[in-house]
């Protein structure tokens, strides 16, 4: 073995020595795993090395086949894995060894169940896989080269898990990484060719690039044979360049598992080759769970892009929308050029063709789940209902493919869920009905609640209650669906069209200009408080309500705009009062216009507080409230 130099000792990083301790003490319930996250990680350093020697030949150093090797050793009870990707230098063995970026560690931690099974299957998902090998080891010995650099450059690491790790310059004529796992006690189970082979074949069969493993000795089985004769135990090619009739569902589950970091299996995926003006084949996954960084825009994200087979970059997030981040997969094209670049294909002319019919191709398979399988459709909406509301804002051309997937808790079902689509919306609407009515607010409970429903209650016409804090804002792009509008029921002046009678409408014209004197001494009251008093056709129990005009931002719009720092154009809302209720009538005889004011504004605050907003003089309000319990009482 060559000399060591440069031989030093350093700490772990805290969250190092944490996630050490969890590998070491905790995560015994499916340890075979060490080997597909050592394997991926392999993967991802061949696909470093291809996509850097596009740029610069001289890295693959004469050649050679890119590969993996997974060997063992029964006697000394080790596992080795080597490559000959991309490899590590100094620098680069100290950071990816000793420490953990933010995003891993810390979301680690917080994501972890106490369930073993699925504990253990968090480690790819967080970029801490290679700790996995911990689980099996009691020390673990690195030996990396980066390519391009000298023979004399290698770099052998070493650790025993224990709060510090070995790092020493050592001579390594080949680039890559090469990493022995010395097994714990109890653990020779993987010093086994047969169990070897088995994992690879369960957990690493898509990998494209050959996994080889030493062939078995015909003396004894289970026993490796000589050093140089190798064999691929995997299928290594791309999984999404075979015919869809060949491939498993299993293979299809395993594959997204490498490509998307997670343990569990995606709800759908869909396979595709296009052939003609464009040529590129694409494998599109949704998974069955929201990442941890799901509703942080500026996340990498994006598909693992391809070009005639060659990785070129992990996250391209130039093939499909924002709103659609969370599809995970890979797309392999055979027109772009291989040193294509982030900022090239944002400018690129066939991005926007296979843009758009990706995005297409993923509404179409949630639109599959949705029909076929409602249940798991409910899984997705619950983890990823509020970014695709994002959609229609962004993605114009999809507008109505986009709000056919939306869902909407609704007055139809007392659960709170948002389970209504709006084409189960259209398939109950009241004959004449030619609107979409819907409702929106802080809290399900107080739109549920909201006086701004009496009206649709007494004649049976569901209203969709929205309660999303983003809700307010897809309505202000979401007009209309299937050609009938939506119509937010607390906005403006309410018109039921075809749905109130002309007996109705008869009556409504004669209390208002019944009560127009009541209105006027309203307003007089109010003062600036409103922009208009007028007598309601929403309310059938409650005395007032406030409506919102039909220009004017509604709450949630002025909060978000409050709470993000910006200006909030000055509005007031539309006092309406119901003419038959006791508390309106005895307004309209109060004889002292300070009592009648009083009352007036008890009432607006009162319809203030069952719209969800907050007072702007709480004592004020308190005050005549007391004066009026002080009068009752007496």
């Amino acid at each position: 073995m060559s000399v060591e130099t440069q031989k030093e000792t350093l700490g772990f990083q805290t969250e190092v020595k944490q996630l050490l301790h969890l590998m070491i003490h905790s995560l015994y319930s499916n340890k075979e795993i060490f080997l597909r996250e050592l394997i991926s990680n392999a993967s991802d350093a061949v696909d470093k090395l291809r996509f850097e020697a596009l740029a610069k030949p001289e890295l693959l150093e004469g050649g050679g086949e890119l590969k993996i090797r997974v060997s063992f050793d029964k006697d000394a009870k080790t596992v080795t894995l080597e490559d000959n990707g991309i490899g590590m230098n100094r620098d680069d063995v100290i950071a990816h060894l000793g420490t953990i970026a933010k995003s891993g560690t810390a979301d680690f931690m917080k994501n972890l169940s106490g369930d073993q099974k699925k504990d253990s299957h968090l480690i790819g998902q967080f970029g801490v896989g290679f700790y996995s090998a911990f689980i099996v080891a009691d020390q673990v010995e690195v030996f990396s080269r980066r390519a391009g650099t000298a023979a004399s450059e290698g770099v052998h690491w070493s650790s025993k898990g224990e709060g510090e790790f070995e790092v020493a310059t050592v001579d390594k004529a080949e680039r890559g990484t090469r990493i022995v796992l010395h097994l714990k006690s109890g653990e020779d189970e993987f010093a086994d060719g047969y169990r070897l082979r088995n994992i690879i074949k369960k957990y690493s069969d898509h990998i494209a690039l050959p996994i080889e493993l030493p062939k078995e000795s015909t003396a004894a089985e289970g026993e490796q044979a000589p050093a140089e004769e190798w064999e691929t135990v995997n299928r290594a090619s791309a999984l999404w360049t075979r015919p869809r009739t060949e491939i498993k569902d299993e293979e299809y589950q395993e594959f997204y598992k490498h490509v998307g970091h997670d343990y569990e299996n995606p709800l759908s995926w869909s396979h595709n080759k296009v052939e003609g003006k464009l040529e590129y084949s694409s494998l599109l996954y949704v998974p069955a769970r929201a990442p941890f960084d799901l509703y942080q825009r500026e996340a990498p994200r994006g598909l693992k892009l391809y070009v005639q087979r060659v990785f070129v970059m992990d996250q391209a997030e130039s093939f499909l929308p924002l709103y659609l981040r969370f599809i995970k997969g890979v797309v392999d094209s055979n027109d772009l050029s291989l040193n294509v670049s982030r900022e090239i294909l944002q400018k690129d002319p066939i991005i926007d063709s296979m843009k758009s019919a990706l995005t297409k191709r993923v509404l179409d398979m949630l639109e599959k789940l949705a029909k076929n399988e409602p249940e798991q459709y409910k899984g997705f909406w619950k983890n990823f209902g509020q970014v695709l509301k994002e959609g229609p804002a962004e993605d114009f051309a999809n507008k109505e493919k986009i709000a056919g997937l939306l869902r909407f808790a609704s007055t139809s079902d007392d659960s709170g869920e948002q389970s209504v689509g709006l084409a189960d919306y259209l398939s109950r609407v009241k004959e004449g009905q030619d609107k979409i009515y819907f409702l929106s607010g802080e809290s399900y409970a107080q739109v549920k609640n909201s006086p701004h429903l009496e009206v649709f209650r007494k004649k049976g016409i569901e209203v969709l209650l929205l309660t999303d804090r983003i809700d307010e804002w897809l309505m202000s792009y979401l007009t209309d669906f299937d050609g009938k509008s939506f119509v937010d029921v607390a906005r403006g002046d309410l018109d039921l069209g075809n749905l109130d009678s002309e007996e109705d409408k008869k009556a409504q014209e004669e209390v208002a200009k019944d009560k127009e004197g009541l209105v006027e001494r309203l307003k007089a009251a109010l003062g600036d408080a409103v922009s208009e008093v007028r007598v309601s056709h929403r309310l059938t129990d409650s005395p007032a309500i406030l409506a919102i005009g039909e220009q004017d931002l509604g709450l949630q719009m002025r909060q978000i705009l409050e709470a993000s720092g910006q200006k909030v154009p000055d509005s007031k809302p539309i006092f309406e009062f119901n003419p038959g209720h006791p508390l309106i009538e005895k307004l309209d005889v109060e004889q002292s216009e300070d009592r009648f004011a009083d009352l007036s504004h008890i009432l607006f605050d009162q319809a203030a507080l069952a719209a969800g907003d907050s007072l702007k003089d709480p004592a004020a309000y308190v005050r005549r409230l007391n004066k009026l319990l002080v009068e009752l009482s007496v």
